[in-house]
């Protein structure tokens, strides 16, 4: 029987995008897109795909690289708290800001198998999932049974590259210098990503004895015991350990101008060091935490803390469209105000975190590309491909081009809303960006082949995302690494010398110091 004409075949897995500008990381395209079971096939002009293929007509918009957000905690259990956007809450309210991929956090408990705690995470994660996903692993203790484990994390059976240490929360999750010089050197050895949350936990816990001590209790202690010298000190300490590892870092959540300054000289001096502002660094200030109402201040409280500097936002996201900051997560960990107030007479016990899983594409866009500061292509970069690539996922994820996942936004960049608690779909009852106008809409968003936004429209399937591995030695990471290794090691040249050059003679007489000569102490 001969194969049946392309434009008779009919299938329900078959998407065209037609009539929009595709945008990746390095140009832009009048192109098609067509997809078929789960994978672009196709992009291009006049397209020759099947019949009964469903059409959306992009017509005056962009079709972009679904988001990947690289900093969440959904359903995280903190502070004796878990974080009420779950999965299943997290990954649909990604989905409909046009995040199309998340990487969650596994964080053991001092003493508990890294592999235990992997099939605990994968546990509540794979069931509720609306949206591909894969894993970074903390290090919270250093041991003899932690590093071994650490080769099993990176193989493909469990498929983590990255792992994360605390510099802060003194005796729950950080690690002393010499536990993270010893982690980065495993880390560097399996062709791992070392990340840090970088801030000077002894320095944290003396300032906020003394803040309590001088009846500061409310949300403004969290600023005042976490100011941003703390914060750039360990970030400053995190880099150079790392370069002294050579092992690749990446600053998770940079909070300050100081911080971010830290990684663009250490840059500058070749070090591989890749940094993360998150949606709050990038928007919101650290103002909140004086606010009279103390729901309200204390629903901003995060580690690290926003900047009172209201100039910070601007310079970060300068940075971010430079390039000299790499790319963007939230920190999405979000407590409700009951929550919350378990601190109220204690700002040291207030739940640590924020939303932003839905809101990130957009401020970045409006703060970003609306402002004039940042091109479409860069946004792409900030928000998807560059994490795509330093994760070891580029080209499945982060593009638009035959055979990559079918992971992509219709992206209206006209379109306003106005962001609110009130029509967010996190589960958490304040938003940080409250009021915020932003230009920008996800108006179709498909993952994984799947229409799961359809003109503005949530319509998820708890479940239907996967755990994507995410395997060692990324060439984009440790394509750098190789580069500087070559370099230091060209300056790493012992001086030659010849055997008279070594000569000392061991049977000449010291000299004898008269005791007229010698140095007297004053008194």
């Amino acid at each position: 029987m001969p194969p049946v004409p392309l434009h008779l075949q009919s299938s329900q897995n078959r998407i065209l995008i037609k009539g929009g500008e595709v945008v990746n990381e390095d140009g832009r395209e009048m192109a098609d897109v067509y997809i078929e079971d789960k994978i672009i096939k196709q992009v291009g002009k006049n397209l020759e795909v099947p019949g009964g293929a469903r059409v959306i007509d992009a017509t005056g918009k962009l079709v972009i690289p679904g988001g990947i957000d690289t900093h969440t905690h959904c359903q995280m259990p903190f502070m004796g708290m878990v974080a009420v956007d779950d999965f299943y809450i997290g990954t649909k309210a990604a989905l409909a800001g046009g995040t199309t991929m998340i990487i969650d956090f596994v964080i053991p408990s001092k003493g508990e198998s890294l592999i235990d705690a992997y099939n605990k995470w994968r546990g509540w994660a794979d069931a509720k999932v609306c949206c591909d996903y894969s894993l970074h692993m903390a290090i919270t203790d250093w041991n003899e049974n932690v590093e071994e484990e650490m080769s099993k994390v990176t193989s493909p059976d469990v498929g983590i590259n990255s792992f994360k240490v605390f510099m802060a929360y003194k005796d729950v999750f950080m690690l002393r210098d010499n536990e993270i010089i010893e982690c980065f050197k495993k880390v560097k050895e399996l062709g791992g990503i070392g990340q840090v949350h970088a801030e000077n936990g002894d320095v944290i816990v003396e300032n906020c004895a003394k803040l309590l001590a001088a009846g500061i209790t409310g949300p403004e202690g969290h600023p005042m015991s976490r100011p941003e010298e703390v914060e750039a000190e360990a970030t400053y300490r995190a880099c150079v350990i790392a370069n002294q590892t050579k092992c690749p870092l990446y600053v998770v959540h940079v909070m300050s101008k100081s911080a971010a300054n830290v990684i663009l000289e250490k840059r500058k001096n070749g070090s591989v060091i890749f940094g993360e502002p998150i949606a709050a660094s990038l928007a919101v200030n650290g103002s909140h935490y004086y606010h009279k109402c103390w729901r309200h201040a204390a629903a901003y409280v995060l580690s690290p803390p926003l900047r009172e500097d209201v100039t910070t936002p601007g310079y970060l996201m300068e940075l971010l469209a430079r390039g000299e900051l790499q790319c963007t997560g939230t920190d999405n960990c979000t407590f409700n105000s009951k929550q919350k107030a378990i601190g109220i007479n204690d700002f040291t016990k207030i739940p640590n975190g924020v939303n932003g899983l839905e809101d990130r594409m957009a401020v970045i866009w409006e703060k970003g590309v609306h402002s004039g500061i940042m091109s479409a292509e860069r946004f792409v970069g900030a928000t998807s491909t560059t994490a795509a690539r330093i994760f070891n996922i580029y080209p499945q994820k982060g593009v638009i081009a035959p055979g990559s996942d079918a992971d992509i936004v219709v992206w209206n960049p006209d379109k306003t809303r106005v962001i609110s608690a009130e029509t967010h779909h996190h589960a958490v009852d304040f938003n940080i960006f409250e009021g915020m106008e932003v230009h920008g809409l996800a108006e179709w968003v498909i993952t994984g082949g799947r229409v799961v936004v359809e003109d503005g429209e949530l319509k998820v399937a708890k479940g239907a995302g996967r755990f994507v591995p995410n395997l060692p030695f990324s060439p984009y990471v440790y394509d750098q690494v190789k580069a500087a290794e070559e370099k230091h090691a060209a300056k790493t040249v012992a001086v030659k010398r010849s055997e008279q050059d070594m000569f000392v003679d061991m049977t000449k007489p010291d000299k004898v110091v008269e005791e007229e000569d010698k140095p007297h102490m004053q008194k």
